[in-house]
C-alpha cells in the first residue's frame, strides 16, 4: 500500500512521495501440513480490483500483484495452496482476509470476539466489516476460539491446535478492532509474536515512542477503541525491553521489519 506522504508515513523520504506500507504473513510449515498467518490481498481483490471500496483505495492506493498474494507465493515456494490447512487471523479487516476465498477448504482460525463484532457490529464499526465481506461469501470453516485462564508471558492465550506439534497462540489484543489479536508462534530460540495492527512503526514499541505524525493519525482513524489500543501498545513496549532475547515482535505493516524478517529467514 501506498499512500501520499512518504516522510509523514515512513518517517524518511519525500514530503509528497508515495509510502510503503507491507501486509506481513507468516507461511507456517509443520507436521500437520501448512499455517498462514493473516492473508493479506487475495487473487479475487487482484482481479476484481474495482470492487474494493473507493474510500480505501483513495486513503491507501494499493499496488495489487498477483505474485504478492499469498496463494501465489506458497506456490512459488514449491507447495500445494491445498496443503494450507489452517489460516489464523488478527482480525477481519479487508488487508488481512483477502485471501480466504484462496484457501476455502482450510480452517479459519481467530478469537471469537472478532466473529462476534462481524456478524453484529457497532453502528461506528459496521462500515469495515462491510468492505471486507466478499472474503467470507463462501462460507469459511470458521474456529473461533475463546480464552479459557491460559497466559503467556503475563497475556491472556488460547492454543489454536491443541494436537498439533506447532505452538501458535491467539492473544487477545483489542483496540485496532474490538476483537483484534496478536499471534505468538514458538520458535526452536524463542517467540515470534506476530502484532497485526496493534501497532504499524516499529519506533511504537520502542522507548520512548516514536512514530511519524501521518502513521500515528491512521492509527487513531482506523482504531475501534482508544482507550484498548493505547494500553496494548504501552504492554508490547514492556514485553520487549523485558524480553529482547526471547520474543522478537513484528507488526503487519511495517516494511522494515518485513526487510530484517525476509533477511533473517
Amino acid at each position: 500500500m501506498c499512500p501520499r506522504g512518504q516522510r509523514l508515513i515512513n518517517g524518511e523520504g519525500s514530503l509528497f512521495g508515495a509510502g510503503r506500507l507491507v501486509c506481513h504473513v507468516l507461511l507456517i510449515e509443520g507436521p500437520d501440513g501448512l499455517t498462514l498467518v493473516d492473508t493479506g490481498f487475495g487473487a479475487d481483490d487482484v482481479r476484481n480490483r474495482q470492487d474494493m471500496a473507493r474510500e480505501f483505495r483513495a486513503l491507501t492506493f494499493p499496488r495489487l500483484d498477483s505474485a504478492e498474494t499469498a496463494i501465489e507465493q506458497v506456490r512459488s515456494l514449491g507447495f500445494d495452496p491445498a496443503d494450507v490447512r489452517n489460516l489464523v487471523l488478527t482480525h477481519l479487516d479487508i488487508d488481512h482476509s483477502g485471501g480466504l476465498p484462496d484457501f476455502p477448504d482450510a480452517q479459519v482460525h481467530l478469537w471469537a470476539r472478532e466473529l462476534e463484532v462481524m456478524k453484529d457490529p457497532p453502528r461506528r464499526e459496521s462500515r469495515r466489516y462491510t468492505i471486507s465481506k466478499n472474503h467470507w461469501a463462501h462460507g469459511p470453516n470458521w474456529v473461533a476460539h475463546e480464552t479459557e485462564g491460559d497466559e503467556w508471558l503475563g497475556f491472556e492465550s488460547v492454543r489454536v491446535l491443541p494436537n498439533s506439534a506447532a505452538e501458535i497462540l491467539l492473544i487477545p489484543m483489542p483496540g485496532h478492532t474490538l476483537g483484534h489479536t496478536a499471534v505468538a508462534i514458538r520458535q526452536n530460540d524463542g517467540w515470534l509474536l506476530h502484532c497485526g495492527d496493534a501497532y504499524f512503526f516499529h519506533g511504537d514499541i520502542e522507548s520512548p515512542r516514536r512514530c511519524p505524525p501521518g502513521l500515528r493519525a491512521f492509527q487513531t482513524l482506523v482504531q475501534a477503541n482508544s482507550k484498548l489500543r493505547h494500553q496494548n501498545q504501552g504492554r508490547l513496549r514492556e514485553l520487549a525491553q523485558r524480553h529482547p532475547g526471547e520474543v522478537t515482535l513484528i507488526c503487519s505493516h511495517d516494511p522494515v521489519e518485513l526487510d530484517l524478517a525476509q533477511a533473517s529467514s
